[in-house]
């Protein structure tokens, strides 16, 4: 990996290191006392690709941040603890709070793991917790996301929260806790379906539109999506819409399903959302919520996690004299 870090003067000697390490791409972060950003770094040594060598991977990060491993605790989240990465680490059950995260991260024993290593445990609804209203699921690392962003607006005390990516989490949060939550494959369809087989066919060639996303959503809310995906050949195949279109409409028909269910679980906290993710990410998401009458704030993502970084920092045991 080779960080591209984003430097500040550093502002004191009791900073903190966090990994934000998913399956393909991790972002790193230090971060000063006072919570400023001191130095940030991402690249493509995801989990996978990280494989037989996270030590390395490891290091190399926390140098890239001006430090030397061992130097200042180091505090990691996402499939990094996972059955794939480098220590797995049990999950929570959503009974237990946001903010007693810090007092459930797990110190790193690998043999490679520099010193002052944590993991952070991630939340499962496990098969006997699960009921007909919320079933079987799992996150790593959007748990850090959902703790940051209660950070960020505390007088929210009941919100929902979407974290859109590859595999989206939707979160209803009050009281401190994890209400309930749902993951929907949302990015891994969308890359599936416009690279390979028949929608895919049509999009060697796409320009954006408004017009199309929008109808996309409208699509998503009138029928199921299997049939709201096949209509996306159909607008094309009978001139209703241009193939460059097509892809902005599967974009707008995955995003609105996706919105149109979990916002019909939410019920009257629906009625507002705060979005975490990068930029055009989430502009397409706040569109989305628009044009279903709901009001999104976004919040930015690196803030999110600096913010929940510090209150994990809070909760470290001291390093031995």
């Amino acid at each position: 990996m080779a960080p591209r870090p984003h430097r500040a003067p550093p502002t004191g000697p009791a900073e903190i290191i966090g990994i934000d390490w998913g399956t393909t791409h991790l972002r790193a972060y230090r971060v000063a006392p006072d919570g400023q950003l001191v130095a940030r770094c991402e690249g493509d040594d995801g989990v996978l690709r990280a494989r037989g060598r996270f030590g390395q991977v490891c290091a190399g990060v926390i140098e890239g941040l001006g430090a030397r491993p061992g130097e200042l605790p180091v505090i990691l989240s996402g499939m990094v603890g996972s059955t794939q990465g480098w220590q797995p680490v049990d999950y929570l059950g959503i009974d237990q709070p946001l903010r007693t995260l810090g007092a459930h991260l797990v110190p790193l024993r690998a043999a490679d793991a520099p010193p002052r290593c944590h993991v952070v445990p991630g939340y499962a609804v496990m098969p006997e917790q699960a009921g007909p209203e919320q079933g079987i699921d799992v996150m790593r690392g959007e748990e850090v996301q959902l703790l940051g962003a209660t950070l960020l607006e505390p007088d929210a005390r009941n919100r929902m929260v979407v974290l859109p990516g590859t595999h989206s989490k939707w979160a209803q949060v009050g009281g401190g806790l994890i209400r309930w939550f749902a993951t929907y494959m949302t990015g891994e369809l969308f890359a599936c379906l416009s690279q390979h087989g028949t929608l895919g066919a049509l999009m060697s060639r796409s320009e954006e539109s408004p017009q199309a996303f929008a109808e996309g959503v409208r699509r998503a809310g009138a029928s199921r999506l299997a049939g709201a995906l096949f209509s996306c050949r159909a607008m094309v195949v009978t001139g209703a819409m241009p193939a460059e279109h097509a892809r902005e409409y599967l974009s707008g028909v995955l995003i609105g399903a996706e919105l149109h269910e979990a916002l019909g679980r939410g019920g009257p906290l629906a009625r507002a959302v705060s979005i975490v993710a990068s930029s055009a990410l989430a502009r397409r998401y706040r569109d989305a919520a628009a044009l279903l009458g709901i009001e999104a704030r976004c919040l930015d993502p690196d803030a999110v996690y600096v913010a929940a970084l510090r209150e994990l920092g809070n909760k470290l045991p001291a390093p031995s004299p």
